[in-house]
């Protein structure tokens, strides 16, 4: 696996970190708006309007399912389900499987130019590296392979010992990408997972489907915290984050262009519209 000096070859970032402010005056602060920035993000950073960012954001008891999670059978009582115990549902337009937010995980995008040329392992590999970097002082013990018993397993699962504490996914727009990783940090693990585990057994009841959805084991899944035995917090891993840039390289802080805005606003209203029947779904629950 390449190292992030092998891949990365900028010395400046943009940071932006968007874990608490709202974010824009004319929208809610929801994981649709983030999809909708990260793209508009992506769009700047291809067309050189922007330097490769990286964007840090946190949202409340969401449920982030992909795609393929929109066609189970009976998605519609698996949403009952997720709203019954206090979760937003949305669907998102990047790669993966359904991902349980709130307070105690923190999500990171890292947004690339030049993607053309960088191959989408090597984009993931890029993410591992920083977060094995960042995470030097605590844990040399992490790993990337598929943990096939978690939500959204994938090639690129971050995990200690077998344990799971984050997923990456990754979304490309023109020349760019929004590299995005979930980090579990602190909070109940094994009650997120039950929780998914939960909304496949009710949204696929027992049918064969053409694809193959993942049978959650919640013991797979550990939180960052627990799996070091450090009382790590999210603002802790939000200093983190700030400090391992800037050894990287120069971070810089910049307003979202009109431009931006613009892009935004377009790439909202897809989300909007992506959107539509889930909405729906939960205000029927």
């Amino acid at each position: 696996m390449k190292k992030w000096q092998e891949i990365i070859h900028h010395t400046t970032f943009r940071y932006i970190d968007h874990t608490k402010e709202k974010y824009f005056h004319n929208v809610s602060n929801t994981a649709l708006t983030s999809f909708a920035i990260d793209d508009a993000l992506s769009t700047s950073v291809s067309l050189a309007k922007s330097p490769p960012s990286m964007r840090l954001w946190v949202h409340p008891k969401t449920i982030v399912l992909g795609i393929p999670d929109a066609r189970l059978p009976y998605v519609d009582e698996g949403v009952k389900l997720l709203r019954s115990h206090g979760y937003q549902v949305i669907v998102r337009n990047s790669g993966g499987l359904a991902v349980a937010l709130d307070e105690g995980v923190l999500n990171l995008s890292l947004v690339l130019p030049g993607v053309k040329h960088l191959s989408i392992h090597e984009c993931y590999e890029a993410m591992v590296s920083f977060i094995q970097y960042m995470l030097r002082d605590i844990t040399n013990e992490i790993e990337a392979y598929e943990i096939s018993e978690s939500y959204c397993p994938g090639d690129y699962d971050l995990s200690i010992n077998g344990k799971k504490f984050a997923g990456i996914s990754q979304r490309r727009v023109r020349d760019g990408a929004a590299i995005q990783i979930y980090l579990d940090i602190e909070g109940n693990s094994h009650e997120r997972a039950t929780l998914i585990r939960q909304f496949y057994d009710i949204s696929l009841k027992g049918e064969e489907t053409k694809f193959t959805y993942p049978t959650v084991n919640p013991n797979v899944m550990e939180s960052l915290s627990n799996l070091t035995g450090h009382h790590l917090t999210v603002p802790d891993m939000i200093g983190r984050v700030l400090s391992t840039l800037q050894e990287l390289g120069e971070v810089v802080e910049m307003p979202f262009s009109e431009d931006e805005l613009d892009e935004f606003t377009k790439r909202y209203e897809q989300m909007v519209k992506r959107n539509e029947k889930i909405v729906k779904m939960q205000e029927e629950a």
